[in-house]
């Protein structure tokens, strides 16, 4: 089975969404290849530069798939969206899989590019 439990990606930065904007300027995702045949269930803590964590968030990632979870979406439902700013994203697998963080910036001249991770 490919992949590793713990995934670790320090630089997470999402800028403000200005009101009035269609499109935000930009997000970051996390993309989880689950190539197992039990899907995955995927526990993820954020740390933040100005205040404490966030613990106890889930996803799940199906078996046989890849699942792209946008970071500027509502994706643990509701109650619950990252703030602007910077964060790091830890994030613990039952299973083994291979996960990418990417950022999409149109702000800058590079306009899409990979956060490497560090792995367990």
């Amino acid at each position: 089975m490919l992949g590793k439990k713990v995934w670790v990606f320090a630089d997470g930065d999402l800028p403000p969404h200005p009101a009035g904007v269609g499109d935000p300027i930009a997000h970051e995702a996390l993309m989880v290849v689950n190539n197992g045949t039990q899907d995955a269930k995927l526990s993820v803590t954020l740390l933040f530069e100005e205040s404490g964590p966030k613990e106890g968030l889930t996803l799940v990632a199906p078996a046989k798939r890849v699942s792209c979870f946008r970071m500027d979406h509502k994706i643990w439902g509701d109650d619950y969206l990252i703030p602007p700013g910077q964060y790091a994203l830890i994030m613990e697998s039952d299973v083994p899989v291979v996960a990418v963080f990417g950022r999409l910036d149109r702000r800058q001249d590079v306009a899409y590019y990979p956060v490497a991770p560090y792995t367990e």
